[in-house]
């Protein structure tokens, strides 16, 4: 969806960066639900982070630029209204080869 850059200008009341550090892969998680006059983009932020999600997908889900996100989360943040996690880093996932072996080893059972 292509937004007018008047209407990104306002929903972020012409900040152009974020009051806090987050990544595209930062997962946001929602503490509370939207309450009665909080902006519609704050909103639907709230209402999709119900299970983590990242940054870059919560762009992807508004429509709305990255740039424009990370401001937003950052006000949510600044609210407490959501929480920041890292995601999992490679080296703590699963070995894939030990997945597949347990698998195998389900369907001979």
């Amino acid at each position: 969806m292509d937004e007018l850059p008047e209407r990104l200008y306002v929903i972020t009341g012409g900040r152009s960066s974020a009051s806090n550090r987050l990544d595209l892969v930062t997962l946001i998680i929602a503490r509370t639900g939207p309450t009665v006059g909080i902006q519609p983009e704050h909103a639907a932020i709230l209402r999709l982070c119900q299970s983590p999600l990242s940054v870059a997908e919560i762009s992807a889900y508004t429509g709305l630029p990255v740039s424009v996100v990370t401001v937003l989360i950052s006000d949510l943040l600044d609210e407490q209204r959501v929480l920041t996690r890292a995601p999992v880093p490679p080296a703590e996932l699963p070995d894939i080869s030990l997945i597949e072996k347990v698998i195998d080893g389900l369907q001979k059972l």
